[in-house]
């Protein structure tokens, strides 16, 4: 196999939807047994995003803006893991007319079961310099991007300019909440860049 890689802009998109394609996909062993090989691919991809997001983010309407797709097609993808018992709908804590979606027991169980699994291991195999560099390049083509398209930039909030840790304390000045440990390393919907990191 030749080591020669084209550098174009047009061969790296192509090469980022294919890894993205085959990434999600069972693969031809059966990666997954037959119950991860029933969900598509926006499904196991709704069923991520619950499960990594923050409880500020676990909204449909947030999950549409992180999909790049409308409020009503991502409402039928959560409508239907709700169906298969992967997600259930609670009341939002502050706003009683919307609903926040949760991962349950089966839905849990289900991503471990995760396609995207495979993939996860691949780049994890990568010299941590690698990894280091991929992460920046591909970081900065999805602001630069999002940014062209007025699109949000989702991110953690250890790396937000909201965020304000203190004394093992963190704070997030966005919503006015303290921020667990765990909550950290969540997928947040009003993330903003850190321009100045500690």
């Amino acid at each position: 196999m030749s080591t020669d890689i084209s550098a174009s802009g047009s061969d790296l998109a192509d090469m980022i939807v294919y890894l993205s394609r085959l990434g999600q996909s069972p693969g031809r062993l059966g990666i997954g047994a037959a119950p991860a090989q029933n969900l598509t691919a926006a499904q196991w991809t709704a069923l991520r995003y619950f499960a990594r997001a923050n409880r500020f983010s676990r909204t449909p309407s947030a999950f549409s803006e992180f999909h790049a797709t409308t409020r009503g097609t991502a409402s039928q993808t959560v409508k239907s893991l709700v169906t298969l018992g992967l997600l259930s709908r609670q009341m939002h804590e502050t706003d009683g007319r919307s609903t926040v979606m949760e991962v349950t027991e089966a839905g849990h169980e289900m991503l471990r079961h995760d396609p995207m699994a495979e993939l996860r291991n691949v780049l994890e195999k990568l010299a941590p310099a690698v990894r280091a560099a991929v992460a920046q390049a591909l970081g900065q083509a999805v602001a630069d991007l999002a940014q062209s398209r007025n699109a949000p930039v989702f991110g953690s909030c250890s790396e937000c300019s909201h965020c304000q840790t203190d004394a093992g304390t963190s704070y997030c000045h966005c919503t006015q909440s303290l921020l667990s440990l765990r909550e950290m390393d969540a997928i947040c919907v009003d993330f903003q860049p850190n321009r100045n990191p500690a």
